[in-house]
């Protein structure tokens, strides 16, 4: 596609981030066969989609005009040219062709990518001077070559830099690569770096588990080391808030910064910050082992977007959040109290153009002749690997071992290249693992029938004497004067004499035994376009290329073996075949592709909470609401006991008793006092109304003087009288048997769960089972509630967090509160109507209609008519009832036999003439209803949810804490002088 100048046009990125439904932004394009679709995109998947098709045409527009102007012929090696390796895949202005930037309306995004170590080498070379070297690693390549945003990179340099002169100078130097440094001390990488990250949590991610007894000097410094890696995360977001600015995109990587998403939301909660992990996430009877566990996975949650390589890992980590942390897992991600974080997988890739530009360079092509001369005749296989003992080097040879042996044909024809990058050699807890890995590695794997003693014991040797030994045995064996089965180098290689062992490569060998993502493969198939190879890969190994790879479990080496001889027997169409698949995937799935869908993914997420931010209610205004609570003559403050004013469960000792004592429902002990100043004040009249039996409520509030509401205000008294009850006379009850016994069966099966019988009601509660196991168990229940006991009775199924309630239908607090203050205005005889209610519960949606009941103004039909059904006048019982916390069927019966005299109380109340205030009838009420006693101002109404953010109150006190420190405040004002 060629354009003209004045036709040209720019997308920006980050667009649709900032509006959604804007369209793009073009000069005049007479013939665009590119049609977008104007409407604003309505889902999440549609945006998406939409910024991907943006994005796939900018990069099409860019590389035509790059055709066109022959910015493309330059050094094919991409990156490693000065000024791409320098400004990290970073384009300036005046790089682009001429006219492309006439006409923007955006400028580029920032994205602060903060990483342990920052891409480049630092040496000093005098007090004020350094000498700086770029490493392309896995994340810079990632980042290589993505135009769209304005990259700055955060990071620890490498060098302890103790003195100011020589930080202002490494500063300085750092500033034109576009690298901002993070200095830390000896001591603090000592215990953060080689101690926290890479002696607890490398070992741990790599399920390797923590020390063991034999490590207790290790052990006793693990809160040490812990406190510093907090501290040098603490560090980071110090250096990352300096230099933050309004709409930058914050992109945390790796396990070195899991505290640091915390540490920048305590900044600025609008920060828009997404964490990366680029090794495995372990299952969470792994990760629960690790004493700090909650407070990292809390950390981590602090960010907006989670990414991990494979849905796996992911899945993992979102567990890990429900099963420890107690929070919702959903398919999207982990929520905590209406806060969702969205957790996806993100498989990275290389930067497949800058491999496949190296073959065609001089070096790389005098390189691929040299290995064609010295390996002619032979099947040439690779293995490039850190020298790590998750990367299964000891099980690859002894494979490759067992081959030679069942097929001496190939012993002569074969040559195995072995490459083992030596690093983290700073450790000494690493070489501990790599030891003990393999040395049961090779103990576990040797050949019975060899009954050969390989002379290797964990005490004497480290892994590379280890691997050397095996290597020269097989060699021994099989080795002739001039060549042997296997070349084994213990350095790294250039990249373009590794682009040329790739290209001349026929089998590729990976048998990780753990990997985070496993990028050799990936370069391997680059490089193959003439040779197309066969990829033997390890399916413990994060990737995506199964589909052209021959997979293979690592540990078993005669597996491994045999997938060795079907490789180098494989015919030509097979392999073409093969490589083709794996080749559309790579140069598809780039890392510029994966660091665009990442930040991509971000933006949106942040659109998709601010759309859920507009649905949470706000913070209740406590000023406001205090001073009206003082103005008021007749004030009803309606209070919830679970959650609402109990005591909290994360404050028992040990945390082991959690279950027991919420099955006991306490009183927080700081709401005792306030809460007999308010129910002694006059001009207060006090509820509390609970889901929670009779019993509960007695013990809990006896002493007051205030009204009592049990299971959802079907039961009332106050607490200087007797128990009343408020159902309607029609409510039907015989369902409660069967469903009692379904209850009874899914109790038994689903351990640590338990159920509650309650008069109009029956709870199964499964919050302390294990949570997925419990979800299976509720949904098995439904189905079978639903086509069996209840799929002809007037009931409701209330489906809580983790519990499953069947009610009778009708029994709501929203339908209670009518009939409950019709009793109470009798009960106390109102000489004044009630001008203020507070209202504050941890209710479950479907009694929150008890906030929308007390409404002054009704906003549309809709809600007219809600209100209508929850008002409409039904005959009650206000009989008197035993005190026991389950009535029998007898009683049931007897209840619903009573006559209705709060209707009679009510109405001769109503009628009374010259004596003291008369109740007002308004529109869509009855005389005889308790709404009769309100005269309130909409200004005069609160009501708040407590820690639920999507709820129908019109206010939010965020936890228990604040309902606490409020109702204090109204006690200590409401205090007579």
């Amino acid at each position: 596609m060629k354009m003209k100048s004045s036709e040209e046009i720019y997308i920006s990125p980050n667009h649709l981030a900032k509006a959604p439904g804007a369209q793009l932004q073009t000069k005049y394009m007479p013939g665009n066969k590119y049609s977008f679709n104007s409407s604003t995109p309505r889902t999440r998947l549609e945006r998406l989609l939409r910024e991907r098709e943006l994005r796939k045409f900018n990069q099409s527009f860019h590389l035509s005009n790059e055709a066109r102007d022959g910015n493309g012929e330059g050094d094919p090696s991409g990156s490693d040219s000065p000024n791409e390796g320098d400004n990290f895949g970073i384009q300036n202005e005046e790089e682009f062709p001429e006219g492309f930037t006439e006409g923007r309306t955006t400028s580029k995004q920032r994205l602060l990518v903060v990483a342990n170590r920052l891409p480049v080498s630092a040496v000093r070379k005098g007090e004020d001077l350094w000498q700086l070297e770029i490493s392309v690693g896995g994340l810079v390549s990632a980042l290589l070559g993505v135009k769209e945003f304005e990259a700055r990179w955060i990071g620890w340099a490498g060098v302890n830099v103790p003195d100011e002169i020589g930080q202002k100078a490494l500063t300085k130097a750092l500033a034109e690569k576009r690298c901002i440094p993070v200095f830390l001390d000896e001591e603090i990488v000592h215990q953060y770096y080689n101690g926290y990250c890479n002696n607890i949590l490398w070992p741990l991610f790599h399920y390797l588990g923590l020390p063991q007894e034999d490590r207790l000097a290790t052990t006793r410094s693990f809160q040490s080391q812990f406190d510093a890696y907090k501290k040098a995360n603490q560090m980071f977001a110090d250096v990352v808030n300096k230099h933050y600015q309004n709409g930058d995109v914050v992109w945390c990587h790796d396990y070195h910064l899991m505290f640091l998403p915390k540490c920048l939301k305590e900044y600025n909660i609008e920060m828009k910050v997404g964490w990366f992990l680029h090794t495995p996430f372990p299952s969470s009877e792994i990760h629960r082992t690790l004493p700090s566990r909650s407070e990292l996975l809390r950390s981590v949650l602090a960010a907006d977007l989670v990414g991990f390589h494979t849905y796996d890992y992911a899945r993992h980590f979102v567990s890990a959040c429900t099963r420890i942390l107690g929070l919702e897992g959903t398919p999207e991600g982990v929520e905590d109290q209406g806060k969702l974080t969205r957790v996806a997988a993100f498989p990275i890739g290389i930067d497949s153009d800058r491999f496949v530009r190296a073959l065609e360079l001089p070096q790389v092509q005098n390189h691929i002749t040299e290995l064609k001369e010295r390996f002619a005749g032979r099947k040439v296989m690779l293995g490039v690997d850190r020298l790590d003992m998750i990367k299964g080097i000891p099980q690859k040879i002894l494979a490759f071992e067992n081959f030679l042996e069942e097929n001496p044909n190939w012993r002569d024809k074969v040559v195995l290249l072995q490459i083992a990058v030596p690093t983290r050699t700073d450790v000494p807890e690493y070489k501990y693992y790599e030891v003990l890995v393999v040395a049961a590695a090779i103990s576990t794997l040797r050949l019975a029938s060899q009954g050969e003693s390989i002379g290797l014991t964990m005490k004497d040797q480290k892994l590379t004497s280890q691997v050397h030994e095996i290597v020269g045995r097989i060699n021994g064996r099989f080795g002739t004067l001039t060549t042997v089965p296997i070349h084994h180098l213990d350095r790294s290689l250039d990249f373009h004499a590794l682009c040329a062992l790739y290209a001349v490569t026929d089998v590729a060998l990976i048998t990780s035994l753990r990997d985070g993502m496993n990028l050799v493969s990936y370069e391997f198939v680059a490089c193959q376009a003439s040779k197309k190879g066969v990829l033997i890969l390890s399916e413990c190994a994060a990737q995506s290329l199964g589909a052209g790879a021959i997979l293979v479990n690592p540990w078993n080496i005669t597996e491994v073996a045999a997938s060795i001889g079907y490789a180098l027997n494989m015919p030509a169409d097979e392999r073409e075949k093969r490589h083709w698949h794996n080749f559309m995937h790579v140069i598809t799935h780039t890392s510029q592709e994966w660091a665009m869908t990442f930040v991509s993914e971000l933006n949106d997420t942040i659109f998709e909470a601010e759309l859920r931010t507009r649905q949470v209610p706000p913070l209740l205004p406590t000023k406001d609401a205090i001073e009206r609570y003082l103005q008021s003559n007749n004030r009803l403050l309606i209070l919830g006991f679970n959650s609402t004013l109990t005591e909290p469960v994360d404050n028992i000792p040990g945390r082991r008793g959690g279950q027991i004592k919420e099955m006991e429902l306490k009183l927080h002990p700081g709401l005792m006092e306030p809460l007999k100043n308010l129910c002694d004040d006059p001009k207060t009249t006090v509820i509390v109304i609970s889901g929670s039996d009779r019993g509960i409520l007695d013990d809990n509030f006896s002493e007051y003087n205030m009204w009592l509401a049990a299971e959802n205000g079907m039961f009332l008294r106050l607490t200087t009288g007797e128990w009343m009850t408020t159902m309607p006379d029609n409510l039907n009850m015989d369902w409660v048997d069967s469903v009692k016994h379904v209850f009874e069966y899914f109790t038994e099966r689903t351990p640590r769960s338990h159920f509650e019988l309650r008069e109009t009601s029956l709870v199964w509660n499964y919050k302390y089972a294990d949570i997925e196991f419990g979800r299976l168990q509720a949904r098995d229940m439904l189905q079978h509630l639903w086509t069996g006991p209840i799929s002809n009775a007037s009931v409701d199924v209330v489906q809580g967090g983790r519990s499953v309630e069947v009610r009778a239908v009708g029994v709501t607090k929203g339908a209670a509160i009518d009939r409950i203050l019709g009793e109470i205005v009798h009960n106390r005889g109102m000489k004044a109507p009630i001008d203020y209610v507070l209202c504050i519960g941890h209710f479950l949606g479907k009694d929150e209609d008890i906030y929308t009941f007390f409404e002054p103004e009704l906003p549309s039909e809709p809600a007219a008519a809600a209100r209508t059904k929850v008002v409409e006048p039904v005959k009650t019982s206000s009989t008197k009832v035993s005190t026991s916390k389950s009535g029998s069927k007898a009683s049931r019966s007897k209840k619903h036999q009573a006559l209705s005299t709060l209707e009679k109380r009510t109405c001769n109340s109503g009628s009374a003439s010259g004596s003291g205030w008369r109740p007002t009838v308004r529109e869509n009420t009855s005389l005889h209803e308790g709404s009769s006693v309100l005269d309130l101002k909409s200004d005069n109404y609160f009501s708040c949810a407590v820690g639920r953010k999507r709820s129908k109150a019109r206010y939010l006190l965020g936890s228990l804490d604040d309902v606490v420190t409020l109702l204090k405040d109204l006690a200590e004002f409401s205090r007579p002088c």
